[in-house]
């Protein structure tokens, strides 16, 4: 069920059918409150003359984010839903209501500069023929995240990454073609896909190559629209003028089962959509035993991280402890 609110849009214009703003912007929010809020309040400390709006779509989050940003933003369009829908059906909902000449995906746990809408819709209203473009995306410890700009998980390139050749031979083109490695993050090019955390992307090129794929639950979606946009005729640029901080999550704690599953289960979707029909039944079995020993490796992993995280916390559980008794001593 999914439910709407037509509000204003920024800058007092009213939301009617005859203004288009410059780009809607589409959140995806799933237990995240404070994250949304963040990204929210960079979003609106834009220094910018573009016009945009705010479209957030809640997927059932149980932390009273619903409430909250509704309180704090009352000129976001919200969608509330009942499920949680995913990663794709939730942006195709945000597109389906959008108005603007781009939309944007934005994560909820992103951070954009000042400057980001400004530079970035300037580059695309330069550059009619791209179709989708995506700006340089800073992790917290200010190192790159390399999935801001990626070429097509090709049997070869995804060998050549799982088994780190790219990373021995951080130079070559041949053995980088998924990260990129070889180029420069500071300079600018057209690559083969951008990241869902942050993608711009012009409407006449959603109006042909359609909404995200909704097979795909949570991963994969961004590359396989990057690739039927491409295959399309349009390009796909990185342009590092701006950035974003993304605070993924890319630390060690325990991931759910279904986090594990969808990751692995969209690498065999996007190679059977695109690319099992191009090779043999041996290319294809072995991209297939690949992905299941990946699997199994993470699984493995994610099952020894728990007990040493709930050792780790229990340690920390009993240091609190001990510095209260010690604090009630002194006292």
């Amino acid at each position: 069920m999914v439910e709407t609110a037509d509000v204003p849009l920024r800058g007092g214009l009213e939301n009617n059918s005859a203004y288009i703003p410059d780009v809607s912007i589409i959140i995806v929010n799933y237990n995240t409150c404070q994250l949304t809020l963040d990204c929210l309040a960079s979003v609106y400390e834009s220094l910018t003359f573009v016009q945009y709006e705010v479209i957030v779509v809640d997927n059932a989050s149980r932390d009273g984010s619903v409430e909250a940003i509704g309180g704090a933003y009352p000129e976001v369009r919200m969608i509330a839903n009942r499920d949680n829908t995913g990663f794709a059906v939730a942006n195709n909902q945000g597109m389906e209501i959008a108005k603007g000449r781009y939309i944007l995906l934005l994560n909820s746990d992103t951070i954009v500069q000042p400057d980001t809408l400004e530079i970035m819709i300037g580059f695309m209203d330069r550059h009619p023929e791209t179709g989708a473009s995506g700006c340089k995306v800073i992790l917290p410890d200010g190192s790159l995240d390399k999935a801001c700009k990626r070429g097509f998980p090709t049997p070869s390139a995804s060998f050549y990454y799982a088994f780190g050749i790219s990373r021995i031979f951080p130079d070559r083109p041949k053995f980088n073609q998924y990260q990129l490695g070889h180029l420069s993050p500071d300079d600018e090019y057209p690559v083969d896909c951008l990241v869902g955390a942050f993608m711009l992307v012009r409407r006449e090129a959603i109006d042909q190559v359609g909404g995200l794929d909704e097979t795909f639950f949570m991963y994969g979606e961004d590359i396989d629209w990057c690739y039927r946009i491409k295959e399309a005729g349009w390009g796909i640029y990185y342009y590092p003028r701006t950035y974003i901080v993304h605070y993924k999550g890319a630390s060690a704690r325990r991931k759910p089962m279904k986090i594990i599953y969808e990751f692995h289960r969209a690498m065999w979707v996007f190679h059977r959509k695109h690319y099992a029909k191009r090779y043999g039944i041996l290319t294809n079995t072995a991209v297939w035993l690949g992905i299941s020993l990946k699997f199994s490796l993470s699984l493995l992993r994610n099952k020894l991280i728990r007990p040493a995280a709930q050792k780790e916390l229990a340690s920390g559980h009993a240091e609190v402890r001990e510095t209260e008794a010690s604090s009630e001593v002194k006292a």
